[in-house]
């Protein structure tokens, strides 16, 4: 086990997807003093392009150690961005979309906690909101705090009383809020990835959930997103 001291924090796992949320989280553990070393989890999804941005981003913020895990969950099915399902466009809904992947963050949680574990880490951040989102039931904040009580239970790190601390800093953040913490990091948007279905080109469509949560909060925040949208992205009514 790493012996930190009080004044200097340890090093952080940070769960990197490669999207907007994920980069901020990254930068913020960086800011805080932790060492950040990064997973990232290449589950066959439709976006695999968000893998690249990953890459990009844990190089430029300098992380010390970045795994990228296979997982193929297309085995499993059940979700538009591991099966043959058409990606929602018509704006965001107040039901759980087909986009939502069965435990994504339950399973991805797991496999942080391991790699943290083997890291010599106490802090796990991941970049969860539950207020500008999809309505994925594993955002929420009692699903985090209930899976650090039972990586506190599963784990010898945690039976031995040095329990992981679940950081969720952009949790009660709109995305608008998100956006100006970029900006205020020096975040490139464009460094991230965040469209479910891109276009044959490699655009952003626009019109995705992910696509229209993010426009939505940059224009809310008055800042400009460097994303490279498809022409015919559809303007924002909501």
């Amino acid at each position: 086990m790493n012996a930190n001291s009080p004044d200097k924090p340890g090093p952080a796992v940070v769960l990197l997807s490669g999207g907007l949320d994920s980069m901020v989280t990254a930068a913020l553990a960086k800011e805080r003093g932790h060492e950040v070393h990064a997973l990232t989890i290449d589950y066959g999804q439709r976006h695999v392009r968000e893998l690249q941005s990953a890459r990009a981003i844990a190089e430029k913020l300098g992380a010390v150690r970045h795994v990228e895990l296979p997982l193929d969950l297309r085995r499993f099915g059940g979700s538009a961005l591991t099966a043959d399902i058409d990606v929602p466009k018509s704006g965001v809904g107040n039901d759980i979309p087909v986009t939502y992947v069965p435990a994504r963050n339950l399973v991805f949680l797991a496999l942080t906690t391991a790699f943290a574990e083997t890291s010599g880490s106490r802090d796990i951040f991941i970049g969860v909101n539950a207020l500008d989102y999809s309505g994925y039931p594993d955002c929420r904040p009692e699903f985090i705090a209930s899976f650090a009580e039972t990586a506190r239970l599963g784990t010898k790190q945690g039976v031995e009383g040095v329990p992981f601390a679940i950081h969720a800093p952009l949790q009660h953040m709109s995305k608008a809020d998100i956006a100006r913490e970029a900006h205020r990091l020096g975040l490139d948007p464009a460094w991230s990835w965040s469209c479910y279905d891109p276009t044959p080109e490699g655009l952003a469509c626009g019109a995705c959930d992910s696509c229209r949560l993010r426009r939505k909060g940059f224009e809310e925040a008055g800042l400009v997103d460097t994303t490279a949208y498809a022409k015919d992205a559809p303007a924002l009514t909501e």
